[in-house]
Parts: structure tokens; C-alpha cells; sequence
């Protein structure tokens, strides 16, 4: 099967492509991975009422949570082959849809055997979203600016966070749980924005493969970029999922808290999250991508004491804003710094790939959590797997390389 010409493929010379719409690019990314993250930690909010409905123990629906993560590699591959060999655009388009599919069917569902299915579906989609929408984003944001945008990307994931924890309060009290997901037909219709107002990557145009056979010889000469990628990632997801996915039900059994308090709480953390995204990713066009990752989670290890183990609910909420200020200022650099590693012929493919195989792993992490707070309290639980993994989050992070603000195309 044969691809669009490449002229790297000849040697040939020449200059960056001129880059059109970098903004309404960015805007598409991010409101697909915020829609993305909203339907995921619908889920995490109504772990107990999901688990009553189905008459399924509590820990039969967090296994649900990895089960949707261990499907986000399946769609991070299929997308992001469609990505690099159709373009960004319309793979993003493709992967709208589909996943906006899933979320409607997860209300209607009255059969958990059906639940999990679906949740894998989800899992396939929400494993495509990224890994296009990122490339598709650093490619078209100008190099210098890369890292506030990257911020501004990554940080959907906690706005669909905060969403989903203002739409848990104010819906889940009077209408349950599945009105929730009917939220979820909103995808659809940001497939329609980006067949209308979304330019296709100028970077992708130039320099696609001639053939799959090359595309093929392309990604798997890359195998040691793509192992430490999977290394980081994991590490990186342990981190986020480790400090947020099970943190609505250390709220709710640790301190007894409403459904609705718990839904503020969490919306304030993740207003947190938003902000230090926003700002390490600035931080990170000034010096570098690595110290900015770094200082993120060191930090994070100094507030992990507020965040777990607070006297009070003033300094619980303080903790938890600054806990997912750190976590997601590290996360904010995530989406430039790796895709600035990426070769430009398979950047739809293997950074995606990479981080879902590392999320896949890592959405363990929340059942291991629960284990552990069968004999000692979710603050404990979280508190010791937190400081762990920011820890070698870090390590992993200075070992690295970086190409800070490099050329693509």
C-alpha cells in the first residue's frame, strides 16, 4: 500500500512548512482529551453507586477503571497508525465519534458483563484521543510557545476532572449515575468542529512514509526511544492515577463525606491542577522540559503530608490543590517534551503508543490501592504509593534526554 511522497525519503532539503490555525488545533486536542478525562472519572466518582446498581462489590467496578486502561494501548496503536498514514486530522475525527459512542451506551447499560465491555471501548478510545490530538497540537503551536500549550493540553485531562466532579454534584444527588454518561454524546459534535475549522498538520504532509514497508522499518528502528517512553509513562501514570483516582473515595471513607462535598473538593483540587499545568508548562519553554518535570514532583513529595494526612477540612482542601498543582505541572510538560523526542515521521504513533502502554500498566493502581486500604486507611495507602513513585518519576525524568523547542517538520 502506498503513501503520500516524502521528500526526506530522497534527501531533499528544505525549509520548516509554514503552519496554519495552530489555535483551533489546540482548542479541538484539548476539548477531546477534557471530554475524554470527564467520562473517565465519571466512573471514579460513582464507584460505590455503580457497584450497589449492579449489586457487584466495590472493587469489581475499580477493576473497571484498568480495564479501560489497559484497552487505551489498543487505540493509541490503531489511531495512531491511522494518524501517521491518513493524517491527524482525520483519525481525531474517527476517534470522536467512537468514543463519544461508548460513553451514551454506558448509561443505558443494565448488565455489568456489558458495563466492562463498554468500559474497554471507551478504554480504545480514550487511548486514540491523546496520542492524535498531541501531535497533531505540538505540531501546528510554534516551537517557543510549546510548552504553555502543552500545558494547556495536557490540563484538559483536569478539566475534565473538575467537570466531572461539578456534574457528579449537581446531577448524581437527584438523577443517579447513568444521566451522567448521557453527557457524552458531546464528541460527536466536536467532530464536526474539526472537519470545519481544523487545518491538517503541515508537519505530517511533509513527512509521511512512501510505503508502510518504510513507515514499518521507521518505527521499530526507534525500539530504545520507544522502551524508555513505556518506562517514563508508566511511571508518570502511576503518579497522576495514583493521587486522583481513588481520591473521591478516601473522601468519602476516610472523612465521610456527602457526594456533593466530595465533588467540591475535588473540583478545587483539580482547579490546582489547571494552574500548575498551565504554569510549569510556561516554565518549561524558559529551562527546559526535564527541570521543569523535576522540581514538579520533588515539590510534590514535600506536600504529600498536607494532601494524606490534614487535621482539618481547610487544610485537606489546601493539600489537595497543591498536590494536583505539582502532579499536573508535571504533567503540563509531558505532551512538548515527548513528541519533541518523536522523530516527525511517527510522532502520531509511537508517543501515543508509548504512554498507553505505560497507563496500562499503571491502571493497576488503583486496585493496588485498594488492597492496601483493607489494612490500613486510604491516606496511608495513597501517602506511601504516592511518595514512591514521585520519586522515581523524577529519576526517570533527569535520565532522559530532551530536545527542547526542536524544528519539527
Amino acid at each position: 500500500m502506498t503513501l503520500i511522497s516524502n521528500d526526506q525519503e530522497t534527501g531533499a532539503a528544505y525549509a520548516a512548512p509554514v503552519v496554519q490555525g495552530h489555535r483551533a488545533a489546540v482548542a479541538a486536542s484539548f476539548l477531546g482529551w477534557t471530554l475524554d478525562a470527564f467520562d473517565f472519572f465519571l466512573v471514579t466518582f460513582a464507584v460505590t453507586a455503580i457497584a450497589k446498581d449492579f449489586g457487584e462489590p466495590t472493587k469489581a467496578v475499580v477493576a473497571s477503571l484498568a480495564i479501560t486502561l489497559a484497552f487505551r494501548p489498543v487505540g493509541a496503536f490503531i489511531f495512531g497508525l491511522i494518524a501517521d498514514g491518513y493524517g491527524r486530522k482525520k483519525a481525531l475525527m474517527i476517534d470522536l465519534v467512537f468514543y463519544a459512542f461508548a460513553e451514551v451506551a454506558t448509561g443505558l447499560t443494565h448488565n455489568f458483563t456489558t458495563f466492562l465491555i463498554l468500559r474497554a471501548l471507551f478504554g480504545i478510545g480514550m487511548g486514540g484521543e491523546w496520542g492524535v490530538g498531541a501531535s497533531l497540537a505540538m505540531e501546528k503551536a510554534p516551537k517557543h510557545q510549546r510548552g504553555i500549550f502543552s500545558g494547556l493540553l495536557q490540563e484538559g485531562y483536569a478539566c475534565g476532572n473538575l467537570l466531572a466532579a461539578l456534574a457528579f454534584a449537581f446531577i448524581f444527588p437527584r438523577w443517579g449515575w447513568r444521566p451522567l454518561f448521557f453527557l457524552g454524546g458531546i464528541p460527536a459534535l466536536l467532530a464536526i468542529y474539526v472537519r470545519s475549522f481544523v487545518h491538517e498538520s503541515e508537519v505530517w504532509e511533509r513527512t509521511r512514509k512512501k510505503s508502510w514497508r518504510a513507515y514499518a522499518r521507521d518505527v521499530t528502528s526507534h525500539w530504545k526511544l520507544f522502551l524508555y517512553l513505556f518506562i517514563f509513562m508508566a511511571l508518570m501514570n502511576f503518579i497522576s492515577h495514583g493521587t486522583q483516582d481513588m481520591y473521591p473515595t478516601f473522601l468519602e471513607k476516610d472523612w465521610g463525606m456527602t457526594p456533593r462535598n466530595r465533588g467540591f473538593i475535588t473540583a478545587i483540587t483539580n482547579v490546582g491542577a489547571i494552574i500548575g499545568g498551565l504554569g510549569f508548562g510556561y516554565l518549561s519553554d524558559h529551562i527546559g522540559r526535564r527541570k521543569s518535570i523535576v522540581m514538579a514532583l520533588l515539590l510534590a513529595v514535600l506536600c504529600t503530608p498536607l494532601w494524606a494526612f490534614a487535621p482539618n477540612v481547610p487544610l485537606l482542601i489546601v493539600g489537595g490543590f497543591l498536590m494536583q498543582f505539582m502532579i499536573q505541572g508535571a504533567w503540563g510538560v509531558i505532551p512538548a517534551h515527548i513528541n519533541e523526542l518523536a522523530p516527525d515521521s511517527v510522532r502520531g504513533f509511537l508517543p501515543g503508543f508509548a504512554y498507553q502502554c505505560g497507563v496500562a500498566i499503571a491502571g493497576t493502581v488503583a486496585y493496588i490501592e485498594q488492597i492496601f486500604s483493607g489494612h490500613m486507611t486510604y491516606a496511608r495507602a495513597m501517602a506511601f504509593t504516592g511518595v514512591t513513585v514521585f520519586i522515581l518519576g523524577a529519576i526517570a525524568a533527569w535520565a532522559g534526554k530532551e530536545k527542547h523547542a526542536v524544528e519539527f517538520g
